[in-house]
């Protein structure tokens, strides 16, 4: 049976699967929950994505509970940052050592290891402490509580200061077809060692089977000329998803394309990627793109 693919996080020296299951989108069934999980596994998957904010912390407590025969499967990266408050309706920011060092604890708690692979600040403005926040990343990897750690930023200024003055390891940003603004970032990432994982390869499902509609600065016009020339590149057994996920990892600071898995249709359609991922790499380059990149147009110096 081939198996997922591989790829390697330099600077945190951990190898992921090129095709990752972001755990946000699972629901409140919890052995549904953990077919899906095992399947991936079985089928080379090994990067899992969740954070403390996900269900008030119960897809932590889910993920560890699905993984805990299969630990040495799999590479767990889950997020900090954002804290609930007492009465559970909104949360807030909260980037500081003394609250970093306590929510570790719970994530271990609940995810039921003794070292999370891949710890990432869920966010951050340059107001931020970051020192403090740095401090923190590293009591916690002294204390083998943690192996690296990394950011979940799609601000540039943020992303920037944090690769050069920093051993943050990766982050974690929106990238796709539709989403092209990180483009003129990802080499110099690469080159520093750093691992980009990317989310919303889907572009909010637009580039599956969702109801077309206004994306960034696209218009509804935009999007169906995109889609419709993507359909007209035809390779057998492929799907738009496909297309989509090959397209985020052709570029080489890709570490993995975190794809949110809720179902069996999903995670098969995801996993029917590993057929065809060959082939699609041989033939990327020849993808039809039609509209003009988008960039970031805030949060740049």
């Amino acid at each position: 049976m081939k198996m997922m693919k591989n790829r390697l996080i330099e600077r945190a020296e951990i190898e992921v699967s090129e095709v990752g299951f972001g755990c946000m989108s699972l629901g409140n069934d919890s052995k549904l929950n953990q077919r899906l999980i095992h399947k991936a596994i079985d089928h080379g998957i090994s990067y899992f994505d969740t954070a403390d904010l996900y269900q008030k912390g119960e897809n932590e407590r889910m993920l560890g509970m699905a993984i805990r025969e299969k630990r040495d499967q799999v590479v767990i990266a889950t997020k900090v940052g954002n804290r609930w408050n007492d009465d559970g309706s909104t949360w807030s920011w909260v980037p500081r050592k003394s609250y970093i060092l306590q929510a570790a604890d719970k994530s271990l708690e609940r995810l039921g290891v003794e070292q999370i692979d891949l710890y990432q600040l869920h966010g951050g403005t340059l107001d931020d402490p970051f020192d403090e926040v740095i401090e923190a990343f590293e009591i916690l990897q002294a204390q083998g509580k943690i192996k690296a750690f990394g950011i979940s930023s799609i601000r540039p200024n943020v992303f920037r200061r944090l690769a050069s003055t920093t051993k943050v390891s990766s982050n974690m940003m929106q990238f796709s077809i539709l989403d092209r603004r990180p483009e003129p970032y990802l080499d110099d990432l690469a080159n520093k060692g750093i691992g980009v994982m990317a989310r919303g390869v889907l572009a909010k499902g637009l580039l599956v089977n969702k109801s077309i509609s206004k994306y960034l600065n696209y218009s509804i016009e935009d999007i169906e000329l995109q889609i419709n020339k993507l359909k007209t590149f035809s390779i057998e057994k492929m799907s738009l998803l496909h297309l989509a996920i090959a397209w985020v990892l052709k570029h080489r600071a890709i570490s993995s394309a975190v794809i949110g898995i809720r179902n069996m249709e999903q995670l098969d359609d995801v996993l029917a990627y590993i057929d065809v991922s060959d082939l699609l790499e041989k033939n990327i380059e020849q993808l039809p793109l039609v509209l003009s990149p988008n960039r970031y147009q805030n949060h740049l110096n």
